[in-house]
């Protein structure tokens, strides 16, 4: 693909070699070639498309790098990175080795922030916009582009109440399309709908009240309007707020149309932007779909029955009781905390709670799951979707620190599915009543059982099972990872030699059945997709010391580092929990 401007564009520097009446000539080619990149890579395309033309202007304006721009989330920071020197390399975005799928400081000057989750652009741009005031340099700007779903978290109204009180040199710039990954929800998203349309009296008084400057709204795809605003705002001393309206997907009309699908979409015709089709069929179901079809069948018999998320209706697939009992299921937009507390005020009044979150943005919510639900034993149920390694979104999304970090809350008990058909029956286990909160976590992606809508059956709680018997070495693996480990076994010479068990829970353990592995095997494998510091392993390492057992326990898992990008089966294999890597390790220490 041609690009007569893009292909000179390496910096900021050379940008505003530019006059302004190209501008919109360079915004179709970088249009152009995210798609081309992006239809054939895969990633995140949406976002990026909808901001083309604000971050032509914010590199063409401000003085990048040394005025530092934050982006939240990151989604849509595409465009930023193939302006700032990484054209040429794009292609590899989320690959293994290659750029990460979000800013990231390691990777580039501009990236001045490292960010994966949403609602901190805020806070750090602030942080930089004090700490710049401190040593004396009071004209360094400081500028964090938020949109309008990451804006309703929490967190970034800590930061903008904090900003109010300062007179830091803080730009924060409102991307608003109505959409984060699904459309956006809530009060404030009904009070910037209304600013919208022009009734500006009273609609940005929140604002203001903050002790912002407020300005806006503006179309996000007039660079005249955009470059305007810049300008005007650069006469205000203080934290300046400017309220930009854009269009996920803005370019492509499938993308505008369908903005939930073509956030991310896969692989698409980049001329005609169609899906190219995906052969799922007879494919064994996500299980973010078990768990969302499953609890549709629970809510139809058990009206007590809720579902919550925090803002991932359609990832966590939530989406489908969302659309059966609307009263009954809710989309609280990214609110983590108040997510788990709103859960665990519902299980107060004998509601039955499923409360499904990702993994990595359950870390967001720690404190509330300590305090309002386990301190309280409140029977929430936690459907930890996403855990383990999830592949190219990378380190700020793999779900690997769970079972660590819930594992030390006492009465939260913490269940591990192995398959499709297990998660199926935790829920409906769940669903009954239990006494004690849960967490029951299961991995992105597909499984293994084509036919997994089968007759409830209640789970013991707390129980492994032997899954193949072994007469030398036995190997424990945790959850989904079951899968890789029976590959593991078929690829030993003596299969015979090798027992498998299946832990099912963390907490409680299964300790029956641990004293009889101990009592017959004299070393023991466990594997978990989690990490290994605090993790189901040294869970069943400290069982041994408290009873005393000699055996010799191997740990494989997620070493003492963050897991960068690339394929489930290229990160298994890093990590050293792929089939090949557990045949290594067994043979290190057994001749099998």
């Amino acid at each position: 693909m041609k690009s007569r401007l893009l292909q000179h564009i390496n910096s900021s520097q050379d940008l505003k070699k530019l006059s302004k009446e190209n501008l919109p000539v360079l915004a179709k080619e970088l249009r152009e070639f995210i798609i081309d990149i992006v239809s054939a890579k895969e990633g995140h395309l949406g976002a990026s498309l909808g901001v083309v033309e604000l971050t032509i202007a914010l590199h063409y304006y401000f003085n990048t790098p040394e005025d530092l721009l934050v982006w939240d989330v990151g989604h849509q920071a595409y465009g930023h990175k193939i302006l700032t020197g990484r054209r040429d390399v794009f292609e590899t975005n989320r690959k293994l080795n290659g750029l990460s799928g979000f800013p990231k400081r390691e990777e580039s000057e501009y990236d001045t922030f490292g960010v994966g989750h949403s609602s901190t652009s805020i806070s750090a741009a602030l942080g930089m916009a004090i700490a710049s005031k401190l040593n004396g340099n009071i004209t360094k700007k400081h500028i964090a582009v938020i949109g309008d779903a990451s804006i309703a978290s929490g967190m970034a109204f800590e930061g903008l109440n904090h900003a109010g009180v300062t007179k830091a040199n803080l730009w924060v710039i409102l991307n608003d399309n109505a959409i984060g990954i699904d459309p956006s929800v809530g009060a404030l998203k009904e009070y910037l709908s209304k600013s919208k349309i022009g009734v500006k009296s009273k609609q940005h008084n929140m604002i203001e009240a903050l002790n912002f400057h407020y300005s806006g709204p503006i179309d996000g795809h007039d660079f005249e309007a955009i470059l305007e605003a810049f300008k005007q705002l650069e006469k205000v001393e203080g934290p300046k707020f400017l309220h930009i309206i854009t269009k996920k997907g803005k370019g492509l009309q499938q993308a505008e149309e369908n903005q939930v699908v073509y956030h991310a979409p896969g692989k698409f015709d980049k001329i005609t932007g169609e899906l190219l089709p995906k052969n799922n069929k007879n494919l064994p179901p996500k299980f973010q779909d078990v768990f969302g079809l499953t609890l549709v069948e629970l809510a139809k018999q058990n009206k007590d029955i809720i579902g919550i998320t925090p803002a991932m209706p359609t990832g966590s697939s939530l989406k489908f009781m969302m659309s059966e009992f609307p009263d009954r299921a809710f989309d609280v937009g990214i609110a983590e905390q108040h997510a788990v507390t709103l859960a665990a005020g519902m299980a107060t009044q004998g509601k039955i709670v499923f409360c499904t979150i990702y993994s990595t943005f359950l870390q967001r919510a720690y404190d509330q799951v300590i305090h309002d639900v386990a301190l309280q034993n409140l029977p929430v149920i936690f459907c930890i979707d996403r855990a383990g390694l999830v592949g190219e979104d990378g380190a700020t999304h793999h779900g690997v620190f769970d079972i660590a970090y819930l594992r030390s809350i006492p009465n939260l008990m913490i269940a591990t599915p192995a398959n499709e058909v297990e998660l199926r029956n935790l829920l409906y286990t769940a669903s009954l009543g239990l006494s004690n909160p849960i967490a029951i976590r299961y991995p992105r992606g597909r499984g293994s059982i084509i036919n997994w809508q089968n007759d409830f059956k209640k789970v013991a709680i707390g129980k492994g099972k032997l899954l193949k018997t072994g007469t030398k070495v036995a190997i424990i693996s945790i959850g989904t990872i079951k899968t890789e480990v029976e590959k593991a076994i078929s690829l030993l010479d003596h299969t015979e030699k090798v027992a498998h068990y299946d832990l099912g829970f963390i907490k409680p353990l299964d300790k029956k059945l641990l004293t009889d592995i101990f009592k017959q095997y004299s070393t023991i494998f466990t594997i978990e997709d989690g990490v290994i510091s605090g993790g189901g392993g040294e869970a069943i390492v400290s069982f041994a010391q408290q009873h005393q057992f000699t055996s010799t326990v191997v740990n494989l898992g997620i070493p003492d580092k963050f897991i960068e990008q690339g394929s489930t089966e290229e990160l298994r294999e890093i990590a050293g929990i792929s089939a090949n890597k557990i045949v290594e390790k067994i043979r290190e220490y057994i001749s099998l």
